[in-house]
């Protein structure tokens, strides 16, 4: 549910009422900010130590003694590098609900990996991503063949799978569920090409869908929101296919390098023979048509994300759910109509990226946002576009849900006077973080150069 680099491939708790000031240091690491919340620990005759932090009195969250300070920094160290967009919202996250929301996208990040790597045959890569699960409780299981560029997720899997293990009964359950079912869904599509746009929505399901009802369900277990957000598969669906769709349509080029194909022939095969004829110069105008087709298909999951979020009470988890919803649209603002899709990279500019992080902090904010975007897709509609008429309904039905008398309300009016420390912090942390990876990935290149 949360942001766009999907997790997989990704754009995921106390009240922030409540929350005590971040601080620097660890869990989060390169001076990451992170918020400690209100709690204490006891020993518990040196088996375990229970975090008493206003869960309900039917769960019971224990971390074993076998949980080393070291371990988790390590997974804090694995989120960081393999993360820029996740990483600061999810250590803005409270409490236990934190690090288990890292360990589910490390294992989520080790399966996509698994699934992406294109130097492993299918004879190895299918049996792996259905048994992956199994994995979890396997202490000394690793993979050290992996050419991926996250590939120190599977090569140190023991160091996340034994965090894993010293979870939660409630975290782990859910965790390995989806974990299997990803892979099952993943290892579906690898043997077959995405047909429809009925399929499509499936393996979105598979890959972030999934991941969407899994958190709604710890929300609504530990009671930090009310029951209806875990029931409501359907809307926590939405949430994480709205952000899959985003990245499969702005990474075409990407996956076609790598041999990777998720566009639907439902809609690609009425524009050219093959997929990646798109990428031809010579086809451009159709293929930034087959692209907005496919836009107006994700829109419509908007409606959908708006009733999830409206739903959430919690500011922390409200923050993690709605900047990722908030990516995505900007990301399809940007691929709309945009030729470079199919010559380069489209990406939100880091500015962009940090206003939305500062910006999306209700819903009201949330829905302006979404006006805003909406309203730059329908000035690029071009009057030549086969799918415009389609386009002008959508975007217009959106912005009505978004303020049905017509009034757009400025982000800003919603706006805390103050703004959340934690949030501005991460925002300048992702920053931060973005240019130190940059700038490590030049000299790792500079040296195997």
């Amino acid at each position: 549910m949360g942001a766009l680099s999907r997790p997989p491939r990704t754009l995921l708790g106390g009240t922030a009422d409540h929350a005590a000031p971040p601080v620097v240091g660890w869990p989060g690491t390169v001076g990451y900010p992170v918020y400690v919340p209100p709690c204490h620990w006891t020993s518990s005759a040196g088996a375990s130590r229970l975090l008493h932090h206003s869960f309900p009195s039917g769960v019971c969250l224990t971390l074993h003694t076998s949980s080393s300070p070291d371990n988790l920094k390590t997974c804090y160290q694995y989120l960081n590098q393999t993360s820029r967009s996740f990483a600061p919202i999810i250590q803005a996250l409270d409490g236990e609900l934190r690090h288990a929301v890292c360990i589910l996208y490390l294992v989520l990040r080790a399966v996509d990996t698994v699934e992406d790597d294109m130097t492993i045959s299918l004879e190895t890569k299918v049996p792996m991503l259905h048994d992956f699960h199994s994995y979890l409780y396997q202490p000394d299981w690793r993979y050290m063949e992996s050419k991926e560029k996250y590939k120190q997720v599977l090569e140190d899997f023991p160091t996340i799978s034994l965090e894993f293990r010293n979870l939660a009964k409630v975290y782990r359950d859910v965790i390995a569920d989806i974990c299997h079912k990803m892979g099952a869904g993943m290892a579906e599509f690898l043997q077959k090409k995405v047909e429809s746009l009925q399929e499509w929505d499936k393996y979105c399901h598979y890959v972030v869908g999934l991941v969407g009802i899994g958190l709604s369900r710890f929300f609504s277990v530990l009671e930090l929101e009310d029951p209806i957000i875990g029931q409501d598969t359907e809307l926590a669906n939405s949430m994480g296919i709205f952000i899959e769709k985003a990245i499969i349509i702005r990474d075409y080029l990407e996956d076609q390098l790598a041999g990777r194909e998720f566009w639907p022939r439902e809609v690609w095969s009425r524009y050219a023979k093959k997929l990646s004829d798109l990428a031809k110069p010579e086809n451009i105008d159709v293929a930034v048509q087959c692209m907005n087709e496919l836009i107006i298909n994700a829109l419509h999951h908007i409606p959908n994300v708006l009733t999830y979020l409206s739903r959430l009470k919690t500011q922390s988890i409200f923050n993690f759910c709605a900047i990722p919803q908030v990516m995505a649209i900007a990301t399809l603002a940007a691929c709309h109509n945009n030729k470079q899709v199919f010559r380069g990279v489209v990406k939100i500019r880091k500015g962009q990226a940090v206003t939305l992080m500062m910006d999306a902090t209700n819903i009201q904010a949330v829905k302006s946002i979404m006006y805003q975007y909406v309203e730059e897709i329908y000035r690029k509609i071009p009057s030549t576009d086969p799918s415009s008429n389609k386009t002008q309904q959508i975007l217009v039905f959106i912005q009505t849900i978004c303020f049905p008398n017509g009034t757009v309300v400025s982000c800003n009016r919603y706006a805390p006077i103050y703004l959340s420390c934690a949030m501005l912090l991460a925002a300048l942390s992702w920053r931060y973080l973005s240019a130190m990876s940059e700038a490590l990935e030049e000299d790792v290149q500079a040296k195997e150069n």
